[in-house]
């Protein structure tokens, strides 16, 4: 069996045999365990040497797992993560272009540490290696690996979505980067959609062809395009989060309700959530309803602190929040909940268990795994009701939530008014028809399904849906 060497931003070395990890790396830590490999990336530290940039990787051996770290400098990680990885292919993957700062040396400094990656993981590379390369911040790699000769079989995964030819022109050296993801041998997105998304835009701005569904041709090299949904481990997550009823957090937080229905939200602090535009619905919702009927719970953990836009998010979510509770909020209750620190996962599958409204309402999102969470917690006897953004990449398995346009705050309310008053038999039909969508998939197969694609005889029989 060949190795398998992922190549992502962040590399999530466990602090001993195992370790507690979220996002990227829970998709992916079971898988390499399992199957053994080496996991190359940025370390997560910042280093002020000025040499900084020629240090070897360090390593770390977890069990099967190989870990090979880089640390960026202070230049590097202003310029390539904070600036144009966050600064400009952010905004631009999520539609929302206002939100881009541009400076040209951002993007030089992007490609520069794409190819310092690149020139520490070829000489750690084996002949059978497949290489598996994640998301935004890498699009350059797969073409600085081609230009140092490597042949291996090559993956790019992209975990966001991927807008239109006209939406993503506007991102400075967005032609260059393209064509080097275009070196791959299979580019993976999280829905149909944006794997046409990308289609078009390879086609119009960096010169490729298209030569089936899932097919491109570009400088004579075929580059197979697949759509592979990340999913949770359904199972699981129902067990933990009915094991939770009984202990304190969900506990008190139950008792503290004291029969009002739960509405809750479960998000980063991200211009990308649509937060400003659900408090608004959700101030709409308590000015319509008897009093102390409902109460929400928004949980906005911080990020990306050192960007302006964010820290502007966070003054205007406080805002929002504290007028909610201002106009509506009595001396013994308060409507809304907010939480602007991070919760234990097993802790927030708890509460999505109490919650009758679960709100995933992004801009735009890339697949948002909370909402699968959010089903799974549910009791399949008295379940709650999804709303969910039908710009997020979840809304094409979970077409039986209710569905909004999270930029129109009045439909979002109507939603929800909808979800607190449905009948149980609606509501178990609706929550029925969701878990069927998620109940047989785990996050292990969805990295299996793309590294059987990522063969050659997986290439040729490539579903016509991305999915196995």
């Amino acid at each position: 069996m060949s190795r398998i060497v992922v190549v992502s931003n962040r590399v999530p070395v466990p602090a001993g045999n195992a370790g507690h990890a979220g996002g990227l790396a829970v998709a992916l830590l079971g898988l390499m365990q399992r199957r053994g490999g080496l996991w190359f990336g940025w370390s997560g530290a910042v280093t002020e040497t000025a040499g900084g940039d020629h240090a070897p990787p360090a390593f770390a051996q977890r069990g099967a797992v190989g870990y090979a770290t880089l640390d960026l400098t202070e230049a590097e990680h202003r310029g390539y993560y904070t600036g144009y990885s966050n600064g400009v292919l952010w905004p631009m993957l999520h539609a929302l272009p206002h939100l881009m700062v541009f400076r040209r040396q951002d993007l030089e400094t992007y490609r520069k540490v794409n190819h310092r990656f690149a020139d520490n993981l070829v000489p750690l590379l084996r002949d059978d290696d497949r290489i598996w390369v994640h998301d935004y911040h890498l699009m350059s790699l797969p073409g600085a690996l081609r230009a140092q000769g490597v042949d291996n079989p090559t993956g790019f995964f992209l975990h966001v979505p991927f807008p239109g030819p006209e939406a993503v022109a506007v991102a400075p050296g967005i032609r260059g980067l393209v064509q080097d993801v275009l070196a791959s041998d299979l580019i993976g997105f999280q829905t149909a959609t944006d794997r046409d998304n990308f289609a078009a835009t390879a086609t119009e701005l960096a010169g490729a062809m298209r030569t089936g569904d899932q097919t491109m041709e570009m400088g004579g090299r075929e580059v197979h395009l697949g759509v592979f949904p990340a999913e949770i481990a359904a199972s699981e997550f129902a067990a933990t989060a009915a094991a939770q009823v009984g202990l304190e957090p969900t506990r008190l937080l139950a008792q503290s309700l004291r029969g009002q229905a739960l509405l809750l939200g479960i998000d980063r602090l991200d211009p990308t959530k649509g937060l400003p535009e659900r408090l608004e619905a959700f101030r709409r919702v308590i000015s319509r309803r008897p009093a102390r009927s409902a109460t929400m719970l928004q949980i906005a953990a911080p990020s990306r602190e050192d960007v302006l836009a964010y820290r502007r998010l966070r003054a205007e979510v406080d805002s929002a929040a504290g007028s909610i509770n201002s106009e509506f909020g009595e001396p013994d209750w308060l409507p809304l909940r907010l939480l602007a620190r991070p919760q234990s996962r097993d802790t927030i599958a708890g509460f999505m268990r109490l919650a009758k409204v679960g709100l995933v309402t992004p801009l735009r999102d890339g697949m948002n795994l909370v909402a699968k969470e959010y089903v799974a917690a549910q009791d399949p006897a008295d379940p709650g009701v999804l709303v969910l953004s039908r710009f997020a990449g979840a809304a094409a398995q979970l077409g039986s939530a209710l569905l909004v346009n999270p930029h129109d705050a009045e439909g979002m309310a109507e939603a929800i008014h909808r979800a607190l008053d449905m009948p149980l038999a609606e509501r178990q039909e609706r929550w029925w028809a969701s878990w069927q969508a998620i109940a047989g998939a785990t996050p292990e197969g969805w990295g299996e399904d793309f590294l059987r694609a990522l063969t050659p005889d997986g290439l040729e029989r490539l579903p016509v849906a991305g999915m196995a």
